[in-house]
């Protein structure tokens, strides 16, 4: 297969699959790994795609925004292992905010049931897992519901978020990078993102490796307001001692 050729077939994986990656990549095509960074680096240049860590996204959905069943299913092993570390990081009592996100979906349905806090979300997932749990007391947020997210979003979030003080906030993201901070497609929901920073003390971000390196429309804080990051194995140690040169403490799940 000519250069060429096998960067059309990179380009169409990437636009049918939402993104590619380089191992997989590497391997399917014979090819070494610094081969196929050639190839998307090319790719990226043309506008074609969108580098990010790992691998690339065509540059056609760098604002696209999957529903909940479609992101729920990606890095499925990576997200159940990021929530289970977050138990570590609840207090034994006292008041938590949980973003929406398929990550804290996972954690709300691995609260013990012994625990006792209080939980304040604004994501119909997540309250729907912590309804009938038995030491949660749970506060839902109202506001307009978002269907791809399944999140209330505009001014009576808001005005809610405002309204407290929590002791964490276990947060989610669309992208995270040094530079380009944290960031979602949608600036409503950015807006209840910065909203929940502003009214917990501790916050700590719940995001795969894949997202390191994503940049989307709407950019709502930067890792500087993040107290701890939990991610998963994929993003390399440098990466992560880059990260924590910047004052955010990084758990590798």
């Amino acid at each position: 297969m000519y250069a060429a050729e096998r960067q059309q077939e990179i380009l169409r994986l990437a636009r049918e699959g939402g993104r590619v990656d380089v191992l997989s990549l590497a391997e399917a095509f014979q090819v070494t790994a610094e081969t196929v960074r050639r190839d998307l680096k090319l790719l990226d240049r043309a506008g074609l795609v969108r580098r990010v860590h790992g691998g690339a996204i065509p540059a056609d959905r760098l604002d696209f925004e999957p529903d909940l069943a479609e992101r729920d299913a990606v890095a499925a092993d990576e997200k159940n292992r990021i929530a289970r570390a977050a138990l570590a990081e609840l207090p034994a009592e006292g008041s938590v905010i949980l973003d929406a996100g398929t990550t804290t979906a996972r954690l709300a349905a691995e609260l013990p049931a012994d625990c006792s806090l209080t939980v304040v979300t604004h994501s119909l997932p997540v309250a729907a897992r912590l309804a009938d749990h038995p030491g949660i007391a749970l506060h839902l947020v109202g506001g307009r519901v978002r269907h791809r997210t399944r999140a209330a979003v505009d001014a009576w979030a808001l005005r809610a978020y405002a309204e407290i003080n929590a002791d964490l906030l276990l947060l989610a993201t669309n992208g995270f990078s040094l530079d380009g901070g944290l960031t979602t497609p949608d600036l409503a929901e950015a807006a209840v993102k910065r909203a929940m920073v502003a009214a917990a003390r501790r916050t700590v971000l719940l995001a795969d490796s894949a997202k390191q390196g994503q940049r989307h429309f709407a950019r709502f804080g930067g890792l500087g307001d993040v107290d701890l990051l939990i991610t998963d194995t994929g993003l390399a140690p440098e990466d992560a001692l880059a990260i924590e040169r910047r004052g955010t403490e990084v758990v590798r799940a």
